[in-house]
């Protein structure tokens, strides 16, 4: 069983090569979320999440899934993996999410990262990669996925290939904290209007339902405490009518399609 979150495409693209490998359910947690969160396993299922890095941590909206998470029958015996996706390093992404595994008596024995094509536009400095950059780290990503599908395949436990950073302290529990206090918000988002086109298509892939917008309906935020800043509207907009306050001006958008990919040798 696996179960993934994803806003741009990156992880859920790591989600559907593992499902293919190992032939176990794939969940999506934004869907699953909205159950009752409990599951049965088959004899010799895994556990498997995948999810994005948010500011050094996983997503709120995985956190907050694996706190309603429950099995019918003993979890606990069962092989536990992980995987992140992120423009970069991960910091203690893993430690955080095992944290919350614990409560469930729940621990990811084997956990992996992989380096993705930046989508995070929420602070100034921060933009989509070039299309050189954006290549270059899908086609690695590939072949580190493909190095791990054997341990996840095989139940290997005790295997660790995450890139952490310099400083994944700093990182996780300081600039974490105050990326979930300061910057987890849907206040900036705006719309252009003279832009819009009011397909509603914003709404649609929101995965917390936190836009009103059906179609021929100028969009606007809930402001209901659900928002990720995952930036999935931001991305998925046809006509990039959508900003965060000033600091997604003359920023790129960013989904994942490998088959739109410029081929190289």
């Amino acid at each position: 069983m696996i179960f993934y979150f994803s806003g741009t495409g990156n992880t859920r693209w790591a989600a559907k090569e593992i499902e293919q490998a190992i032939h176990e359910p794939l969940l999506n947690i934004a869907v699953e979320i909205n159950g009752d969160c409990r599951y049965s396993l088959s004899e010799g299922e895994r556990i498997g999440f995948c999810f994005p890095v948010h500011g050094w941590r996983p997503p709120k909206l995985v956190r907050e899934f694996i706190a309603k998470l429950s099995f019918g029958n003993d979890a606990s015996s069962h092989f536990c993996w992980a995987l992140c996706t992120a423009g970069d390093d991960i910091g203690l992404s893993m430690e955080y999410l095992n944290k919350d595994l614990e409560k469930k008596h729940l621990h990811a024995s084997s956990m992996f990262s992989l380096i993705m094509p930046e989508s995070y536009v929420g602070l100034p400095f921060m933009d989509v990669d070039s299309p050189d950059k954006e290549w270059t780290k899908k086609k690695k990503a590939e072949r580190a996925l493909l190095d791990i599908l054997p341990y996840i395949i095989q139940k290997e436990a005790g295997i660790i290939r995450t890139y952490k950073g310099h400083w994944p302290k700093i990182n996780s529990h300081v600039l974490g904290a105050a990326f979930v206090k300061y910057l987890i918000t849907d206040k900036p988002f705006r719309v252009k209007e003279e832009v819009c086109k009011k397909c509603g298509k914003c709404a649609e892939v929101c995965p917390v339902h936190d836009i009103q917008a059906s179609r021929g309906e100028t969009p606007s935020w809930k402001h209901n405490g659900k928002c990720l800043t995952c930036f999935s509207c931001y991305h998925h907009c046809p006509v990039h009518a959508i900003e965060y306050g000033w600091r997604t001006k003359n920023k790129g958008q960013y989904l994942y399609y490998y088959n739109k990919l410029r081929k190289k040798v």
